[in-house]
């Protein structure tokens, strides 16, 4: 084992060096690529990739736009299966007291609970992940609550509206 690696828990807070600090961040080990929350991303006139961290809900909005020369395209193939076209580009930040720098996938991650994901690129021979560590805890979604009230109130129905007469 290599010692100079940090052991981190299954989410961190991340600096992203020049921008804003304190943003959580979800370690995925399953996911081979990391992410960003980014919005108005555009190639400019020149071929400047240009895009604004996070969205304006998002406590972490500066409204700061960034441009990079260097950056990427890549197809992404999401969790339901679709595949996108993303761009990707290297940004500076720190995890952990460690700075590196992180090629992120600039994505629409608003509806996630973490604005930022940690893929096994930027984990290799840098970190070790212990999973009872934490740094943020996620608030808990109102969709989960109110769908389990909806099946507690009558699970018959809750199989019949959700599942159909699909039989195992």
């Amino acid at each position: 084992m290599n010692q100079d690696m940090n052991v981190i828990g299954r989410n961190v807070l991340v600096n992203i060096v020049g921008y804003v600090n304190d943003v959580p961040a979800k370690i995925d080990t399953g996911a081979d690529a990391s992410s960003v929350w980014a919005t108005n991303i555009h190639i400019n006139e020149i071929g400047e990739l240009t895009f604004t961290l996070f969205g304006k809900a998002s406590p972490f909005y500066t409204g700061k736009v960034i441009k990079r020369k260097t950056y990427t395209a890549v197809k992404v193939r999401n969790s339901t299966g679709h595949e996108q076209i993303r761009y990707r580009t290297m940004v500076p930040v720190e995890i952990a007291g460690r700075r590196i720098r992180v090629r992120f996938n600039l994505s629409d991650r608003s509806v996630n609970n973490y604005p930022i994901l940690i893929g096994r690129r930027t984990l290799s021979n840098k970190f070790i992940v212990d999973v009872t560590k934490y740094e943020h805890v996620a608030p808990i979604k109102e969709t989960g609550k109110s769908i389990t009230n909806e099946l507690l109130k009558n699970p018959h129905e809750f199989h019949r509206k959700y599942h159909g007469n699909q039989s195992n």
